[in-house]
């Protein structure tokens, strides 16, 4: 009995999915040029003998003739052949060109070359039930023929179906944005989820031989629905971090200020004309707008 083969998501949520039962071999057949020059040879003697009015060694020369010349099979760059007898997997042929292989045996073509699958835009709710538009686009390829053919059904609907389960799943299990906290976020660490969307795609389509290349997210939004709160929320916290940064640098120039004032002795001040003039430089330093300034015709005190 076959073990079941698990994997684990990238939220830590078990991925079951079945071992494969099969895997490919090399089955590369006879070169094709011989074959035909073979073939060639026993129908021009069978054509031959046929003419010189003795059909009982012509006739099945060129039966025997044709049968090898059925085995003839192209193989193009970019496709393998399975070759498969009587229900029974023989091997995978790889070698390009003229190969030539039992003729009683089905080859069936397939194709190795990389594919982009894009998923369609999905809504679902993030980790924090937020609901977000979000797709992706997956690079892979087959890698081993005889799962690819015989463990699915179709294996270009099979990675279809479980990348847009996996993009889903990555999607549920962390938040679009983590705001002050230290989780993993949807928008602020793409290289890190999109590392763990290849994983988990990788897991889910590895039992029918399917490598993935690369898988990027296209599209990631929060849903019109919410958009406009988010996007305020999302100015509200710049204005915050803008402000916090003018304050910080606020202090530090009137730590400059006070401390040249003393080095240079421009002027005494007492505690109360220090924080006055410490409440003056920060109302001009973190202010939003022009400052008027105010001439003093009269003493400090008037």
């Amino acid at each position: 009995m076959t073990s079941p083969h698990i994997t684990t998501g990238s939220a830590g949520g078990p991925v079951e999915m079945p071992a494969p039962t099969i895997h490919e071999r090399a089955s590369n057949g006879v070169s094709g040029a011989l074959m035909l020059t073979v073939v060639i040879v026993i129908f021009v003697i069978g054509l031959l003998l046929a003419i010189w009015n003795i059909p009982a060694a012509g006739v099945p020369l060129l039966v025997i003739a044709v049968l090898l010349g059925t085995g003839l099979t192209p193989v193009a760059p970019g496709q393998a052949r399975v070759v498969q007898l009587f229900g029974r997997y023989l091997g995978t042929g790889r070698t390009t060109g003229l190969r030539w292989f039992n003729p009683f045996a089905r080859r069936r073509s397939v194709s190795t070359r990389i594919r982009n699958h894009e998923t369609g835009t999905t809504k679902v709710n993030d980790a924090d039930g937020n609901p977000i538009d979000i797709a992706a686009v997956v690079v892979w390829q087959i890698r081993d023929t005889a799962r690819a053919l015989y463990e699915v059904d179709d294996v270009v609907q099979f990675v279809q179906t479980q990348a847009e389960t996996a993009v889903r799943h990555i999607a549920t299990s962390y938040p679009y944005d983590a705001g002050d906290s230290n989780r993993l976020s949807l928008r602020d660490n793409a290289e890190e989820i999109t590392a763990k969307l290849s994983e988990e795609i990788a897991h889910r389509v590895e039992p029918a031989g399917v490598g993935i290349i690369e898988s990027r997210l296209t599209r990631l939004a929060y849903s019109p629905e919410i958009a406009s709160a988010m996007l305020r929320r999302q100015q509200a916290n710049a204005v915050v971090a803008a402000r916090q940064t003018i304050v910080e640098g606020a202090v530090s120039m009137v730590q400059l200020a006070l401390s040249r004032l003393d080095e240079e002795n421009v002027v005494a001040l007492d505690d109360e004309r220090r924080a006055t003039m410490v409440s003056n430089l920060l109302v001009v330093l973190c202010g939003d707008r022009d400052i008027q300034p105010v001439v003093n015709t009269g003493s400090l005190y008037q």
